[in-house]
């Protein structure tokens, strides 16, 4: 059972309050060790609601506080230590978090509009420069790298942190240590052997569940193909799965959902098609076993294989015999597996995103059978369960484009009647993806006339629709200019005229989710005419939570006049986890470096978990090689907290990661969350997502 308790410093924002949690997985754990949260394991695994916090304290054994019926709520979303929103305990009562908020799309979301990577490690962008939206990848003129050195990485991070799996056995170090190999990837040799494989594999037998399903985490972040084989087992509970666990009967759901998802991790970064082709096999072997009882596993695997695109066939007919044979096989799987009524309507509702995310690349004809079929779910006489239709909605904003095609035309109708008709989940989904839609040019004829449509829909809700879509319509303003400018399609007037109606919604706006959401879209669509007034909303907002937000906005948008403003926040912010997290976020997208010696003394000194989580993630959004050996120190010293040990493990990690984007961003960005398991994001904190 778990002994501490520590805040996830990224939460949601408006009214909702602080809740305290368990600590694991890399610095983000949030349930007991030793218990199933709601509705996770046997038979069940999924559409759990979302737990109640019950007061801060060490961990009962139990849940933080009852359940309440309905699909399940997201734990802190990637990229940040695990926390989740939480209002006041009323004993039995449903006062769980409003689902409904824009907050928790935007944190499963975030990854692909901060990128903090790249301007962290370039320094920053200059003010207006052309190269202030790079998409996934690096400025293309990068100057004062501080990005560690390989040399660095292998020199000083590597041993400490296998020093301390060797010689440590406090959770929080181990786990933390384990996560934190596996972002950083093995180096190259000549024999192509995994050094770290048989490190993070051997603490699968540990006896402590929460260590031993971290290293099947572990394995999958580190996305070596020597491990596939390891998973596979695991995934599938053999005997050989069993023994690499010490034994026993089965192999723990958590950890084979943990497994499944690793392979899919490894499907997303192999360059080698052969090597999808085994995963896709393994995955769909999963979901046609009938014994596979919980339904964490199978959501695993349809996730997972939406992230291992296996190569087109151009032949004539590309389909094959078997469902690996191509990526039109895999999607007509997929396709198949949507269709079935027997399969359970939390499994189909993940097939969308996933066949979506399959779409890249693929002929256009598979698209239109794709989004033809999705739209069937649409229909006002459809029967489908609110979290498929959800998660249809998405999917379309993932596969539709401004152009005047008739499959195009008819997305665009169907988001438009959705935002009338829908569960409200469906009309908040609508704003985004309209958004991508009208911020994505098409192939065929009239893209302007479809992004006038998508535009003038999204101004409409944001001007004349009802108060809780004001702000998705808000946050879908900035992620359809963002498309647009990413597609290199030139600025129109009427593009400046949907950010000047958004600057003059935010200097009208007064409730914090709307502050929140306004200043969030115009830091996304990059108005850097917008800088004074998220200033002086800055000077005049006290809500944490908003102003947290504010300050990314102005990151985003590399107001770097507001860098002293957002340092003072950040120190002045130590009991503040949430503002601390946001306000650093502001500063690594404004290149800023200055207060990592000042961070990493505050983690020494902090007592606090909340403060520690908040801490840690604010050396990887702002860290850079100067932290590394500050931090090295601290995983070594004996007279601190193993909690703030720990943490400086997690920040390690950060900092040396191998990849540019948190690695479950892959999983999380365009996912419905409402279709949830507690292995996606758990109602303790203890989901895929929910790692930092």
């Amino acid at each position: 059972m778990k002994k501490f308790l520590v805040l996830g410093a990224l939460l949601v924002a408006g009214s909702l309050a602080l809740q305290d949690v368990s600590i694991g997985h890399g610095g983000s754990y949030r349930g007991p060790g030793d218990t199933v949260p709601p509705g996770g394991g046997g038979g069940g695994g999924g559409g759990t609601g979302p737990s109640t916090p019950g007061p801060s304290g060490p961990s009962t054994g139990g849940p933080a506080g009852p359940s309440t019926p309905g699909p399940a709520g997201p734990g802190v979303p990637t990229g940040g230590p695990a926390g989740r929103p939480a209002g006041p305990s009323t004993g039995a009562a449903s006062t769980g978090p409003d689902l409904t908020t824009w907050e928790f799309w935007w944190g499963f979301n975030k990854d692909q509009f901060l990128n903090l990577k790249a301007h962290i490690h370039s320094g920053g962008v200059s003010t207006g420069g052309d190269d202030f939206f790079t998409g996934l990848g690096q400025t293309d003129q990068a100057k004062n790298t501080l990005r560690p050195s390989d040399e660095t990485i292998r020199s000083k991070v590597v041993p400490a942190l296998k020093e301390a799996l060797e010689k440590e056995r406090s959770n929080d170090i181990v786990t933390g240590a384990l996560i934190a190999l596996g972002k950083i990837g093995d180096e190259k040799s000549e024999d192509g052997k995994s050094e770290f494989e048989p490190i993070l594999a051997k603490f699968l037998a540990d006896a402590n569940q929460e260590i031993a399903e971290t290293a099947g985490v572990a394995l999958g972040i580190l996305a070596n193909e020597a491990s596939i084989a390891k998973l596979k087992d695991l995934a599938l509970d053999t005997t050989a799965g069993r023994k690499l666990v010490g034994g026993g009967t089965e192999v723990k759901y958590r950890t084979r959902a943990f497994a499944t998802y690793g392979l899919g991790l490894i499907g997303a970064r192999t360059g080698k098609n052969e090597v999808r082709q085994e995963i896709a096999r393994i995955l769909i072997d999963i979901l046609q076993k009938p014994d596979t009882s919980t339904r964490d596993i199978k959501v695993a695997a349809v996730i997972a294989l939406g992230l291992t695109p296996i190569d087109v066939d151009p032949s004539e007919n590309p389909e094959g015999a078997s469902n690996d044979a191509s990526r039109q096989a895999q999607i007509k799987y997929l396709r198949r597996f949507y269709q079935d009524q027997q399969n359970h309507y939390i499994l189909r509702a993940h097939a969308p995103t996933a066949m979506a995310r399959l779409l890249t690349g693929a002929p256009g004809d598979l698209r239109d059978t794709v989004a033809k079929l999705l739209l069937e779910a649409l229909d006002k006489n459809s029967k489908e369960k609110d979290e498929v239709r959800q998660s249809c909605v998405l999917a379309l904003g993932m596969i539709g484009d401004s152009d005047m095609d008739k499959v195009d035309g008819d997305i665009r109708a169907a988001l438009k009647r959705m935002s009338d008709e829908g569960d409200q989940q469906s009309k908040n989904f609508t704003n985004i993806a309209m958004a991508q839609v009208g911020g994505r040019p098409g192939k065929g004829a009239d893209n302007d006339k479809g992004q006038k449509e998508a535009r003038e829909f999204l101004l409409n809700q944001l001007q004349k629709g009802k108060g809780h879509m004001k702000p998705w319509a808000g946050i879908g303003v900035g992620v359809m200019e963002s498309g647009l400018t990413k597609a290199e399609v030139p600025a129109t007037s009427a593009s400046g005229t949907a950010k000047e109606t958004l600057r003059k919604a935010l200097e009208e706006a007064v409730s914090p989710e709307q502050v929140g959401a306004f200043s969030i879209g115009l830091g996304i669509a990059g108005d850097v005419e917008g800088k004074k007034l998220l200033s002086e909303k800055l000077a005049k907002t006290s809500e944490p939570n908003a102003r947290g937000y504010i300050t990314i906005g102005l990151g985003l948008m590399d107001a770097r006049d507001s860098i002293k403003d957002i340092q003072a926040i950040v120190k002045d912010s130590k009991y503040k986890p949430d503002l601390l997290k946001s306000a650093a976020i502001g500063l690594g997208l404004l290149g800023d470096k200055e207060l990592v010696p000042d961070l990493c003394t505050m983690l020494g000194e902090a007592k606090g978990l909340s403060s520690q989580a908040a801490i840690a993630a604010a050396l990887g959004f702002i860290g850079d090689s100067r932290s590394i050996d500050p931090l090295v120190a601290m995983l070594k010293k004996k007279d601190i907290t193993d909690s703030a040990r720990g943490f400086a493990a997690v920040a390690l990690g950060i900092v040396a990661d191998k990849e540019l984007l948190p690695w479950n961003s892959k999983i999380s960005t365009n996912i419905n969350y409402r279709a949830n398991t507690t292995t996606l994001t758990g109602d303790n904190g203890t989901g895929i997502l929910d790692i930092l």
